[in-house]
């Protein structure tokens, strides 16, 4: 990737306060892009993330605002325009995960889950697109999860909506393709615990061939690439990055 590929362009980050959105925001920023530093709560951990950006010379804003929340999504998008004036790129990224089984999952919590994933997803669509719409090298990324293809005991509320991300992703590669964006999914693997970033941890599934779990820093790159001049004739594709866990 060349130096400052994304210069111009500014990118709207989910869930961008620690770990893969972090890594990202961090990433994008390094590629020239602004990024909006979208936190649900915890305002000083965005605020940590955008002032490395502007240590390192790039430019950012935090924007506290619950995915769930359609009026608060739209203020963190106009809040991104009336700061710098477009909207590029939206990487869905804000997730929980909780492990229940079915028969002791209450609809509030598969609500909960599906509802920050994917109505979360679809709300930063909605509120995001009109600009998106404008720019020449538009494109949106959706986190998905490796358990949205292996599956996984104990998280059918985790696994169905990220295993709904994808079927979005397409779903919005084809209708916004005349608009020339280009839509796709990220899908990471189960991370290292950070102070035990060399180990594998404790997963009936999760077995990747590096004898590693994986980082933040592993999946930015590809994101990075994602969004920037590089993957313009990509779009509808689901990008696993797992160590070899799973062959897809």
């Amino acid at each position: 990737m060349a130096d400052q590929e994304l210069s111009g362009r500014v990118a709207v980050i989910t869930g961008a306060g620690r770990s893969i959105g972090r890594a990202m925001a961090l990433e994008l920023a390094k590629g020239g892009a602004a990024v909006v530093v979208n936190v649900r709560a915890n305002k000083a951990e965005a605020d940590a993330v955008v002032k490395e950006i502007e240590a390192a010379g790039g430019r950012a804003i935090t924007a506290v605002a619950d995915v769930t929340d359609a009026p608060a999504v739209e203020r963190m998008a106009k809040a991104a325009l009336e700061k710098f004036g477009r909207i590029d790129y939206l990487v869905n990224n804000a997730a929980v995960r909780q492990e229940k089984t079915i028969e002791h999952m209450t609809f509030e919590d598969w609500r909960r889950i599906t509802g920050i994933i994917l109505d979360g997803a679809f709300h930063c669509v909605k509120a995001c697109l009109p600009a998106i719409k404008k720019s020449d090298m538009g494109s949106i990324v959706n986190v998905g999860g490796l358990t949205g293809a292996m599956g996984a005991p104990d998280r059918a509320h985790v696994v169905t909506a990220k295993a709904g991300i994808a079927g979005f992703s397409r779903a919005l590669a084809m209708e916004l393709s005349p608009y020339k964006i280009t839509v796709n999914t990220l899908v990471p693997a189960m991370l290292a615990r950070p102070d035990k970033p060399n180990e594998i941890p404790p997963h009936p599934l999760y077995r990747p061939r590096f004898g590693r779990a994986a980082w933040p820093t592993d999946f930015a790159p590809l994101a990075r690439f994602m969004v920037g001049p590089g993957a313009r004739y990509m779009t509808g594709q689901t990008i696993n990055v797992n160590g070899g866990t799973y062959f897809g």
